[in-house]
This record gives structure tokens, sequence and C-alpha cells, in this order.
């Protein structure tokens, strides 16, 4: 049994195997440097990725520190057999409150960036309009102690269009050979 086979519905239709084909490829994608939990994941996303990274600047000598940095990312994955915008809005919901709950803003903290990932067997025609209005940001303690982004994608596994808002427009490249 492959890792992701538990989330395929065997009601599904055969579209479902390539939204959960193009999850494995996602993932695939994240495994260097992201912390890939695909089992035990909290409903509605089929897996999660996190992302810690840790500078320090100092001068000349490293007793010298000028700064310690602290950057990280929280990505959530959604399977969908068919995405309409009230679905999407309540994956985006969720999938904010549950990263923005992770960031601990602290002194060194830089950024907590929250990502959605929504693969889809197909999506309703309002959905390409409507995904740009979908955006959130954060600042902590007026963005001395950091800030949070959020960028989201919304893929048709059935046309191979990604749909993103402004801030997803990078997140083209990781969908772009599926």
């Amino acid at each position: 049994m492959r890792p992701l086979d538990h989330f395929i519905n065997t009601e599904y239709t055969e579209t479902t195997m390539k939204s959960n084909e193009a999850l494995e490829k996602v993932l695939n994608s994240y495994r260097g440097y992201y912390n890939i939990k695909t089992e035990g994941v909290e409903s509605p996303f089929a897996a999660e990725a996190e992302f810690h990274s840790h500078n320090e600047k100092y001068l000349l000598v490293k007793a010298a520190r000028i700064a310690d940095i602290d950057s990280n990312e929280y990505v959530f994955f959604a399977l969908e057999n068919h995405l309409n915008f009230e679905r999407l809005k309540e994956l985006d919901r969720i999938a904010w409150e549950r990263g923005i709950s992770r960031v601990q803003p602290d002194e060194n903290h830089r950024n907590s960036d929250v990502i959605l990932y929504v693969l889809a067997d197909s999506v309703d025609g309002d959905v390409p309009g409507q995904i740009k209005k979908l955006k959130h940001y954060k600042s902590y303690l007026f963005s001395l102690r950091g800030w949070s982004h959020y960028r989201l994608l919304a893929y048709d596994c059935s046309s191979k269009k990604a749909l993103c808002n402004r801030m997803g427009k990078d997140l083209r490249k990781v969908v772009a050979k599926l």
C-alpha cells in the first residue's frame, strides 16, 4: 500500500487517482527540506509540511552576534473531488488558523508563512476569479517581531491549470511538471 492510499474513498472515480498522484509528486518536491507528515493529519488535510530555518549574523567573531533570525513555513495539502468556492473558503480559513496558531513571535522571529495547496479533480468556474480575493497577512508587534504571509494554490487535475492568489504565484513552479 502506498503512503497516501488511505485517502482514497472507493466511491470516487478514476480521476481521484489523478489528485492523489499529483499530491505524491508535490510532496516529493518538498521532501528535501521540509518535515512532511502524511499520517495522523487533522481533517480536512491529507498532508502537512513544516520548514524551520535559523540563521545568525555576527561581526568578525561569533561572540559578537548581531542577530538571530528564525523563518518558518507551514504547508497544508488538501485533496478534493470537486472544488467550489465555498469549500475553498473553508479550507482557506482552516489552513490560516492552524498555521497562525503555530507561530511563536519572539525577538528572533522574522516570518512564518502559511501555504495551502488544494489538488482537485475538477474546479467550479467561479473559483479562478474568486481565488485572488483570498489573502491574509499578520504582523507581530508592528513587524518588530516578524510577520506572516499567506500563499494559496489550487490545481485542477482535469485541465492541468494552476490557480493562485497574488502571493502564491511562485508555487506554480512546483506543479508545473504535473
